[in-house]
């Protein structure tokens, strides 16, 4: 791609309505672009819980290119909300706007990191996000049909224990579309317990990840929102998903399930009921985001290709890599890449997450540590 590139750096609350509508625009024409985490609403709201944020506005030939909102933490360049932002990139003319790099050299940082990066990116191997789409010939049972003759041992499966969760506990119901700030505070404390038991960085230790989530479901927006869905046995809570969503796009985000019912699927059960309520309500797109857990490849038929990649200044060296290197040796070639890669995803998460630098590096002492032995785990159980 062509042309002088240039840069003009902004808060986000200067954001003129010339400049929302243009965003909204080119926003709108790109299909690759219809998450809502490109949303300028979604920016906003960002901006005002989150801390050092920015709004890149890109020029090429002095011809308006796109918006690229972004946060810095010390020296890194990260997406606006990270590690609360499943897809980001920037929003313009898919002809002219700039690539991951250019991008990442006009930003200036020593390190710019993104993990679901939608546009150009030369020579990165993309990774797949994972969508449901349903079709508008015969809605939600056209799809189903099809997944249950493609995949008819698992979601048989997933009926069994709908009628055993309904047997044991009582009546199975969902409701979609709440927005209770204490629903909230359970889901989150689900998750955080979560995060603990699986030796993962709480996300939500911080504090402003869950102001976000709070805003987000607060923010009262045409055509925008986050809400929940819950999903009760008996009348007791076994699972709650909270989304975002605009247009037809519905995004799961974070889903958390009581444990001790975790044998009943909870949390597949309230996925299925949210895809037919959720259709039924104008929603085509149901949105999974990067991640290879297995239960995707049973609801999933559309993929769309993301960029995780790290890019550092010239003559930098990755700043933890010297911290985990004798670790990572003693893993082997193989295991040490995974090692590497684990760590890394760790480190892009404490690093957003944490505004200090002390807790930054506790918690990266705390993931080399974790991925250390979830390493030596697998190689005891391969031998």
């Amino acid at each position: 791609m062509t042309g002088e590139l240039t840069v003009d750096i902004r808060d986000i609350g200067e954001l003129t309505p010339e400049d929302r509508a243009q965003w909204s625009a080119w926003q709108a024409a790109d299909p690759d672009l219809d998450s809502p985490y490109f949303r300028v609403e979604f920016a906003e709201i960002a901006a005002r819980i989150g801390f050092g944020c920015k709004l890149a506005i890109f020029r090429r030939d002095g011809v308006p290119a796109g918006y690229f909102p972004y946060q810095r933490r010390g020296g890194t360049v990260l997406p606006i909300a990270a590690p609360m932002n499943d897809y980001h990139g920037v929003i313009g003319p898919r002809d002219i706007r700039p690539s991951l790099y250019e991008t990442a050299y006009l930003l200036d940082g020593a390190r710019f990191s993104v993990n679901g990066w939608v546009g150009l990116a030369p020579g990165i191997t993309p990774n797949e996000s994972f969508r449901t789409t349903i079709p508008d010939e015969g809605g939600y049972d056209a799809w189903y049909a099809g997944r249950r003759a493609a995949y008819g041992k698992y979601f048989k499966d997933k009926e069994r224990a709908r009628r055993s969760m309904e047997t044991e506990f009582g009546e199975v119901q969902v409701r979609m579309g709440v927005r209770d700030p204490v629903m909230l505070d359970e889901l989150i404390r689900l998750k955080s317990e979560q995060y603990r038991r699986t030796n993962r960085h709480d996300i939500f230790a911080c504090g402003w990840t869950r102001e976000l989530l709070h805003a987000l479901m607060a923010a009262d927006h045409p055509d925008f929102g986050a809400s929940m869905a819950v999903l009760t046995a008996g009348g007791q809570v076994a699972a709650i998903e909270y989304s975002l969503h605009a247009g037809k796009r519905y995004h799961f985000w974070f889903p958390a399930y009581v444990p001790s019912l975790a044998r009943c699927s909870p949390g597949i059960l309230l996925s299925m009921e949210t895809i037919r309520m959720g259709s039924e309500q104008g929603y085509r797109d149901f949105d999974y985001g990067f991640g290879g857990e297995a239960y995707k490849r049973y609801f999933c038929d559309t993929v769309q290709p993301v960029a995780e990649a790290t890019v550092f200044r010239h003559g930098l060296s990755e700043t933890m890599g010297r911290a985990a290197a004798s670790l990572m040796s003693l893993a082997g070639e193989e295991r040490g890449r995974r090692l590497r890669q684990s760590v890394r995803r760790r480190w892009n998460v404490i690093e957003a997450c944490e505004p200090t630098a002390t807790g930054r590096l506790r918690g990266v002492a705390q993931a080399a540590s974790a991925a250390l032995a979830k390493a030596n785990g697998r190689a005891k159980t391969a031998s």
